[in-house]
C-alpha cells in the first residue's frame, strides 16, 4: 500500500487483523527488520502495519536534508495510520524509528496507544547521555560530513560498515541500500536531526509522554548505554515499564526474535 504524505510517497505494508500496532524502523533497515514479529503480532491478534520510512525501500527519497526533520517522519507516520484506517495505534519502533516513535507519542498523543521503544531512550534522557554515551556516538559526528560517510561507509564492499555495525543482515540491507540509493537519505535523518551544534544544547523540550511505555535495551549494544533508556522514565505521565535483554547486540529483532515478540505481545493489549 502506499500513501502520500505531504507529496512524499510512503510504502507499507499490512498484515492481520485486530488492534492496529505500527512498527517503524531506523538505520540502515526497511521494514524487512520486522519479518520476524509481523507474523508473531498478527498471530497473537494485531492488525500490524509495517512502513519503509521515507528515504529507505520503496518509499520515496527527497533530496534535501531538511527534508528528513523530525516533523516530517512524524507527518509520515499520521499519514500512514489514517491511510490505513487507524486513527490510534501501539506504537513500536527501533534505533530511528524509536526516537520517531518518542516524538510521535509527545506531538501527537491522541494517536498513540501504548508505546515500545528499543535501544534508544527518550530523546531528553539521551542528550543527558554523559561521556560514555557521547564515545559510543562518535559515528554520529562522522555522518554528518557528506560524501566522506557515504564512502568511509562503502568503500571495500562496506568493509567499515559491516566491521562496526555487526548486522545480522549485511548482505541484504547492503544491496538494499545499493539498489534502492538509500545511503544518503538514510545519513540525512542524523543530518536533519542531531547536527552538531545541537549536541552540547539541551534541545527542544519534549511533552511529557501520556502513553503506557515499554524500553527494551540489549547488552551488547554498540551505540547506546543502558543509562540513557532506564533514565526515560523521568518523563511520563504514564506507567514506564523496563526490561534488559542480556547478550544481543543493538539489532535485538534479529538476534532474539523470539524474545522481542514475547515482550510485544505481553505487553500491548489486543483488547480495548
Amino acid at each position: 500500500m502506499r500513501v502520500d504524505a505531504g507529496g512524499v510517497g510512503i510504502e507499507y505494508e499490512v498484515t492481520g487483523e485486530g488492534r492496529p500496532v505500527v512498527l517503524l524502523h531506523g538505520f540502515p533497515d526497511s521494514g524487512r527488520l520486522w519479518r520476524h514479529q509481523v507474523p508473531a503480532l498478527a498471530e497473537a491478534g494485531f492488525r500490524v502495519i509495517v512502513p519503509d520510512l521515507r528515504g529507505y525501500g520503496r518509499s520515496d527519497k527527497p533530496r534535501e536534508v531538511d527534508a528528513y526533520a523530525m516533523q516530517a517522519l512524524v507527518g509520515d507516520v499520521v499519514a500512514v495510520l489514517h491511510d490505513a484506517g487507524a486513527p490510534k495505534a501501539h506504537v513500536v519502533g527501533h534505533d530511528w524509528g524509536a526516537a520517531l516513535a518518542w516524538a510521535f507519542a509527545a506531538f501527537v498523543p491522541d494517536h498513540v496507544d501504548h508505546l515500545v521503544a528499543l535501544s534508544v531512550g527518550h530523546p531528553a534522557t539521551f542528550r543527558k547521555g554523559g561521556f560514555e554515551q557521547y564515545q559510543k556516538s562518535w559515528y554520529m559526528l562522522l555522518f554528518q560530513f557528506k560524501g566522506i560517510a557515504e564512502r568511509w561507509l562503502s568503500n571495500d564492499d562496506w568493509a567499515h560498515f559491516r566491521a562496526w555495525a555487526g548486522h545480522l543482515d549485511a548482505d541484504v540491507v547492503i544491496a538494499e541500500l545499493e539498489a534502492n540509493d538509500s545511503l544518503t537519505p538514510a545519513l540525512n535523518y542524523y543530518r536533519a536531526n542531531i547536527p552538531p551544534e545541537s549536541w552540547l544544547s539541551a534541545g527542544r523540550q519534549l511533552p511529557p509522554i501520556q502513553s503506557p511505555t515499554m524500553g527494551v535495551w540489549s547488552s551488547g549494544d554498540i551505540a547506546l548505554t543502558e543509562r540513557q533508556m532506564t533514565n526515560s522514565a523521568e518523563n511520563f505521565t504514564a506507567p514506564w515499564r523496563y526490561e534488559r535483554l542480556d547478550g544481543p547486540g543493538h539489532w535485538m529483532q534479529l538476534e532474539a526474535p523470539d524474545e522481542v515478540s514475547r515482550l510485544l505481545i505481553d505487553f500491548l493489549p489486543t483488547e480495548e
